[in-house]
């Protein structure tokens, strides 16, 4: 394969690693060895040569001064941040010897991988570091942080994940941006928005926050948390009770629309008002636009999945295309992921049948905390790799106290020395995506991108697979497995992948043109991957897993969180993504301070000022906020953006807020059904 790496000037093709769904075609810019700027491609179909600030700036990181290029051994306690330089021999030496005495004294479950997916890339997140640590038999890690219960509501209602190319959405009249803030998030749905929006479509906004793509609509919608399936629920009642559904595509495509048909009688416009806090005049008129403007199209966010109710969330507002026929529409129907068009041979890329132990035990990763502190036979080493748990995972007090255990042997790969790096034994300095090799798959375009190395690997950094290769050959698995290139790797996920969308791409197909889009046809007329081969508006399948059948609107349990009087939603904001960029001081800049957005009638009746710092708490911890005043959230809810950096003191870890609940499905994380309260610190 050619390398741009050896090339000392010039512009390459790249792609951008990080968990983002727009997955931008790239122009990496060199000069005498070293990225000088960072642009997109123009001709990539999708993204066409548009990039966030985030990519834009990434020279920055990637030269930081702050940057790890040699391991590291903690001299000083936990959390203290005191190392000196070791070699790579000497690291990978006293991992393989702690495992080796780990293994024979307590059993490979006392190890714990901890990973997701702060680089995209196919081979960083889920290659080597999956077959070593099936050989291994560590403890298994159930990844499920992110999008885990909205993609679990969703294949109950659709199969799988799948949904509209975006592309076609530019054809939409009617854009619901439910529970998405796509301008900062997903910035090429907003763009593809804007083409529909020049020939007449309307852009609706549904969230419990005003942010940057609330104030973009042509209407947004304020709801109360976990309210979103009673909104959906009642926007169905409309549809059946004004005769606005497409009775043939009902006949033809789903089942269980009779019983849905009454099921949502009792869901009322003045009912479910009352419980979301939008006014019934607004309920009726989005059902009415929603019923009579075709092509409509749903983009579903993560946000609403982060509730005790998630999963059903999402599993609800799934229904809403079928009543009205828009799967049969181009630029109609709903995306909340569109990763099974791309589905590759996981099978091959990570050899579960290394694991000799099928039935090691699963640990969800939303409850490190737990799994440090609590579980019994103990957790005694961790190693982390693409995430820096200490700040993105919930419940952080928590995880910090199990992280400085003294009888836990951690070990971190990563480019900076992170929060969760602070806690550990040693730091292993890793590869940016410029200098890997690596294969993307985006989860909601439909375009497989390959990234070759353009720079060298910065100082003695190493990619995740070259690590697993080296703690491979210390521990002395001999497999072959552990001896394929980047190269064969992607091979193998190429191969046998029995995905009809990636028919005829393969490795040179790559190669030759840096990204290829899967053959993607409309779902409809076909048989989707459900139990029935149609949309399952009633789901067998739900019931015997023991949930309700049919979409249905169960309340958050404001019981299990305590007598807290608001709602705490700490979302993403523009200029972060999840803890990354939050240690860059440029992006610090833009966003200039962590802000707490709460409603004018609370904070005048705490006696808050716009402009004042606020103390926020509840039991598992506090934070100190600046406090945004206005009418961007409804009474009785409060927004933070952004996961700051958080080192000492600085008092704004949010997650040291939120609960380790699991949601109702998929094992997702509940980080936005937290309550605390506010006053002026």
């Amino acid at each position: 394969m050619e390398h741009y790496a050896n090339q000392p000037s010039g512009v390459f093709p790249s792609v951008c690693s990080l968990d983002c769904p727009d997955q931008c075609g790239l122009l990496v810019h060199k000069k005498d060895g070293k990225i000088v700027k960072i642009e997109g491609d123009p001709n990539h179909p999708v993204t066409r040569g548009a990039i966030c600030n985030k990519v834009r700036n990434m020279t920055a990181r990637i030269y930081d001064p702050k940057r790890l290029s040699y391991p590291l051994k903690r001299v000083g306690v936990k959390g203290e941040g005191k190392f000196e330089r070791i070699s790579w021999d000497e690291a990978i030496e006293t991992i393989a010897a702690r495992w080796k005495e780990l293994i024979r004294s307590e059993g490979p479950e006392s190890i714990l991988p901890y990973s997701f997916y702060g680089n995209m890339g196919r081979l960083s997140a889920e290659s080597m570091d999956r077959r070593f640590f099936h050989r291994l038999g560590a403890s298994r890690l159930e990844q499920t942080i992110c999008n885990a219960a909205g993609t679990k509501g969703y294949e109950y209602t659709m199969g799988g994940s799948f949904g509209t190319d975006p592309e076609d959405t530019i054809h939409a009249k009617l854009i619901i941006m439910w529970g998405i803030n796509a301008v900062s998030t997903n910035m090429h749905q907003v763009a593809l928005a804007e083409k529909a929006r020049k020939n007449g479509a309307q852009v609706v906004v549904i969230d419990v926050h005003k942010n940057q793509t609330g104030r973009w609509a042509d209407w947004f919608i304020p709801i109360m948390p976990g309210t979103d399936s009673a909104l959906a629920l009642c926007i169905m009642h409309v549809l059946f009770a004004e005769n606005m559904v497409d009775e043939d595509f009902l006949r033809q495509y789903t089942v269980g629309h009779e019983e849905l048909r009454e099921h949502v009688k009792r869901y009322e416009p003045a009912a479910v008002s009352a419980i979301t806090g939008v006014p019934v005049e607004d309920i009726v008129r989005l059902a009415r636009m929603y019923g009579q403007v075709s092509p409509s199209f749903i983009r579903i966010g993560n946000g609403l999945q982060h509730h005790d109710n998630g999963g059903m969330c999402v599993r609800t507002i799934a229904c809403l295309p079928a009543l009205t026929g828009q799967w049969l529409k181009k630029g109609g129907g709903a995306i909340k992921g569109n990763g099974g068009y791309l589905r590759f041979n996981k099978q091959a890329l990570q050899r579960p049948d290394l694991r000799a132990d099928n039935q090691a035990r699963l640990i969800n990763m939303n409850q490190l905390g737990d799994a440090l502190l609590e579980l019994d036979p103990p957790v005694r080493s961790l190693f982390v790799y693409s995430s820096n748990p200490a700040v993105v995972a919930p419940e952080a007090n928590k995880v910090r106290r199990g992280l400085a255990r003294d009888d836990l042997f951690t070990v971190v790969h990563d480019m900076f020395l992170t929060e969760t790096a602070m806690y550990a034994d040693l730091v292993l300095p890793a590869t940016s995506s410029f200098e890997n090799t690596d294969f993307y798959t985006s989860y909601w375009h439909h375009y497989i991108q390959l990234q070759r190395p353009v720079i060298p690997p910065y100082g003695e950094s190493r990619s995740n697979v070259e690590v697993f290769r080296l703690l491979a050959k210390a521990m002395g698995f001999d497999e072959q497995a552990f001896q394929d290139t980047e190269e064969e790797l992607i091979r193998q996920a190429l191969s046998n992948h029995r995905n009809p969308y990636l028919e005829g791409i393969d490795y040179e197909t790559l190669v030759e043109k840096q990204y290829v889009k899967a053959n993607v046809k409309p779902l409809f007329p076909g048989r989707l991957p459900t139990p029935s081969g149609k949309i399952e508006l009633y789901s067998e399948r739900m019931e015997r897993e023991g949930y309700p059948p049919l979409p249905t609107y169960v309340p958050l349990a404001e019981a299990e969180d305590g007598d807290y009087p608001y709602w705490f939603i700490p979302a993403p904001n523009h200029n972060f993504l999840n803890s990354t960029f939050s240690h860059q001081d440029k992006h610090v800049q833009l966003e200039k301070m962590p802000r707490l957005h709460m409603n004018a009638a609370d904070a005048a009746r705490a006696g808050i000022n716009n402009g004042d710092k606020v103390r926020v708490w509840n039991e598992r911890g506090e934070c100190e906020l600046v406090a945004a005043v206005g009418e961007n959230v409804l009474p009785g809810v409060v927004v933070s953006q952004g996961l700051w950096a958080d080192m000492t003191g600085t008092k704004r870890l949010v997650n040291a807020l939120t609960p380790d609940r699991l949601a109702d499905m998929g094992g997702g994380a509940t980080f936005f059904s937290g309550r605390v309260n506010v006053a002026k610190a």
